[in-house]
């Protein structure tokens, strides 16, 4: 019996108790779903395997006392197969205990799910933009791309096991003034001349330049403007190939690519995407001219300030480009639309905000998501970029797995100092270490009870009576929960912790219950189902891992 089974029982028992309620003249108003029903794990075990606080919550629209309200349940539940005991306790918690057979079950369950164990339909139907990472294509990716990049990756992982349709999007911001301070210093290195003032300092400035002299030999013969015309175009196009190539060693796939400069371009009614922003703002009514210039009444949706989107001299502001790729992604098909913005940009939040709501947008359908500084300890500034920690760097000293576990293991708004000697370590104190160690363990598992005759033949759930067999099978039913909390909250934090934490259980189970028989003990129903458990819990720790854009290792 899985935790929605026993909410689906206890929500027809709730619905029984209100018709029953009405039928006696009762004026009753509530309304509840399945899903609404949230079972708790008690803490402790004794307590049973589920609680509930439904009574509680019902009590008072029932006009009634909460324990009274919480006994009728109680029996009820009671009745129900495979559920062992229900009893009241407190002011009106119902604790509930599944009998073995039915709490056992769910291994099979697991096992026969495979891949998809733990994935749901709780966001089905919404079509979800995610936009994360967005560095200018101007230098290689940083050490706070690096943390965009794994957690926007994993939240874009779990919402599609809750049932959202993603797209992860990527913004190229190839225009403006930060592009020709790039071509500029490409074009000086080519030359041998010193760094432009305002230029990209660093060697990988000089190796852009090399590539591009091979590309076009004759550059420096070039008139100046189509020289730095050509280095500039030559140039971003290699650094964008080499961020995209970071990004996919890193396990992270984007689906869209957007350039900025594609917004600029003028169509054959000669107007550009940012020309037809401005007038569809228009028509939404908050648009004004003031001193030549034209304004987005922003504070209509409380921005602190209105924006300019033109300015008097016909020169449109970074907003004008920001408006037209918020309609560019609505157009596409995108409602709900994520953005996930570093440290150093708090001002766009309210200033995304007020642009949905000018465009005529719902504002909860907009969400902007800011994250927090990371540090290294110990790391080294690159050699080639001189004044950042590089993605491709950090990758190569720590790894994909340990580096990426790591980032999306605490929440995206508290500050993250990473201690790379911990992450080195082959120990139970590494968490990626003792989770990949868990499910290579589950493998070893696996094979050694395949050499000796052990397989899934047969299975018997109420054989999986001991209490570290109830504690695994009591988190392995949790799994769906936690990923579907994951989804909704945008937290995938959370999985990395409820993998730890089973990993823990594992390891006690692992040390108190064989799965191989001993000496010339025959091999009985109790080993191969707890061959069952025992792969249950392999294929939800590589659920896991897998949400986590982290590999789950047969052998460690």
């Amino acid at each position: 019996m899985t935790p929605d089974d026993l909410s689906r029982a206890l929500f027809d028992l709730v619905n029984g108790l209100v018709e029953r309620r009405r039928a006696g003249g009762a004026e009753i108003s509530l309304e509840l779903s399945p899903s609404q029903l949230t079972l708790e794990r008690p803490k402790n075990r004794d307590h049973g395997d589920w609680a509930s606080n439904v009574a509680m919550r019902v009590a008072k629209p029932l006009g009634s006392n909460p324990r009274e309200i919480a006994t009728e349940l109680a029996a009820g539940l009671g009745e129900i197969e495979g559920v062992a005991s229900a009893e009241v306790a407190g002011p009106g918690f119902i604790n509930i205990r599944l009998d073995a057979a039915a709490a056992g079950a769910l291994a099979k369950v697991i096992v026969e799910a495979g891949a998809e164990y733990g994935h749901s339909d709780s966001l089905a139907g919404s079509r979800i933009n995610l936009e994360f990472v967005s560095a200018n294509p101007t230098g290689p990716l940083h050490i706070g791309h690096t943390r965009w990049a794994a957690l926007g990756d994993s939240i874009g992982r779990v919402l599609r096991a809750a049932g959202a349709e993603v797209a992860n999007e990527y913004y190229i911001n190839d225009a403006g003034s930060q592009m020709d301070t790039f071509g500029r210093s490409v074009l000086a290195a080519a030359k041998g001349e010193p760094t432009p003032e305002g230029g990209y300092p660093g060697s990988y400035i000089a190796d852009l330049a090399r590539r591009v002299l091979e590309r076009e030999p004759h550059l420096l013969e070039l008139d100046h403007d189509v020289a730095l015309h050509t280095a500039t175009e030559i140039a971003y196009e290699l650094q964008l190939a080499e961020i995209r190539a970071s990004l996919e060693r890193f396990n992270v796939h984007f689906d869209v690519w957007t350039s900025e400069r594609r917004m600029q371009v003028k169509g054959d009614d000669g107007l550009s995407d940012v020309d037809t922003a401005v007038e569809r703002l228009r028509a939404q009514g908050h648009v004004f001219e003031d001193d030549g210039a034209v304004w987005v009444r922003t504070t209509d949706f409380g921005d602190d300030k209105d924006r300019v989107i033109r300015r008097a001299n016909g020169v449109y502001t970074y907003f004008a480009a920001d408006a037209a790729y918020y309609l560019d992604k609505g157009d596409r098909g995108f409602v709900h639309k994520i953005y996930l913005l570093g440290a150093d940009h708090h001002g766009y939040v309210h200033r995304l905000k007020a642009l949905a709501g000018a465009a005529g947008d719902q504002l909860e359908n907009i969400e902007v998501l800011i994250g927090q500084l990371v540090s290294v300890n110990g790391a080294k500034l690159s050699k080639r970029a001189g004044n950042i920690i590089e993605l491709d760097d950090l990758q190569a000293w720590l790894g994909t797995d340990a580096l990426r576990y790591t980032l999306a293991r605490y929440p995206a708004d508290s500050p993250l100092t990473i201690d790379p000697e911990i992450l080195q370590r082959r120990t139970n104190d590494n968490p990626v270490f003792y989770v990949q160690y868990a499910h290579a363990r589950t493998c070893a598992v696996d094979r050694n009870a395949a050499s000796v005759g052990v397989d899934r033949s047969s299975f018997a759930p109420e054989l999986l009576t001991h209490e570290t067999e109830s504690a695994l099978l009591g988190a392995l039913q949790e799994f769906p929960r936690i990923v579907a909390q994951a989804a909704e909250l945008r937290e995938p934090h959370r999985v990395a912790r409820y993998i730890e934490e089973l990993a823990g259980l594992y390891h006690r189970w692992y040390d108190n219950c064989r799965v191989l028989p001993l000496g010339d003990e025959p091999v009985g129903d109790l080993h191969r189902t707890r061959l069952w458990l025992n792969d249950a819990t392999g294929q939800v720790l590589r659920n896991g891992l897998d949400l986590l854009g982290v590999s789950a290792p047969e052998r460690m």
